[in-house]
Order: C-alpha cells, then sequence, then structure tokens
C-alpha cells in the first residue's frame, strides 16, 4: 500500500510504502549552515512523527551542500541530533540547490515500526 501526504502537482512530502518512509528533500531558511541543518532536522523530526516513525529509524540520509567548505560546520550539528547506535547510511555531496540561499538539503529514508 501506498500513502502519500502534503501532494501537490509535483511532489509528496512524504511516501509510505508498507514500512518504509520516503521524505522529500528537506530545506530551511535561516543566517548559516548550522541554523539551516537544524532546521531540516526539526522538520524531518516532524515529517517522521506524522507517520510513526523517528530519527532512529532512519536507514539512509542524502545531504546536500551548496559547498562542502560547510562540511564541518553541518556535521556539528548533525552529529549532536543523530541518537547513539542509530546512525544511518549516509552520503553528502556539494551540489548547486533550488535558490542560492539554500545552503543544505536532506533527503531521508526510514522505516516505520
Amino acid at each position: 500500500m501506498i500513502e502519500r501526504f502534503d501532494t501537490n502537482q509535483r511532489m509528496s512530502q512524504i511516501v509510505k510504502h508498507n514500512d518504509t518512509v520516503y521524505l522529500a528533500g528537506q530545506v530551511a531558511k535561516g543566517d548559516s549552515v548550522a541554523a539551516q541543518t537544524q532546521g531540516c532536522l526539526d522538520q524531518i523530526d516532524a515529517l517522521l512523527a506524522r507517520v510513526g516513525s523517528d530519527k532512529t529509524k532512519i536507514l539512509q540520509a542524502v545531504i546536500w551542500m551548496a559547498d562542502m567548505a560547510d562540511f564541518a560546520e553541518m556535521n556539528a550539528v548533525w552529529d549532536a541530533w543523530v541518537p547513539e547506535g542509530n546512525a544511518p547510511a549516509r552520503a553528502a555531496g556539494e551540489s548547486k540547490l533550488a535558490t542560492e540561499e539554500f545552503r543544505v538539503e536532506i533527503i531521508i529514508t526510514a522505516a516505520c515500526n
């Protein structure tokens, strides 16, 4: 069974297939990479909670940054957020994001249940 949440013509914020949850890439406003990263993580927490999941059940994270020079700043926030013993498979890379104001985008796949 496939369930879609917050769907428009282009995309859904959440797609749930059986016990797997796929989140759209999350971006957030903020004056720093740390602030944007925290905003993304807060949104991820809220979206996962809506479908009965949480950050301990994240299977994979893909993180895009506008500039890899921001890697350490992003990681400082990420490392404080990830529960010990529950680090997901993860990739991080540099990519031009949707607008110049965005410095970080995080894409999550998680288990539910």
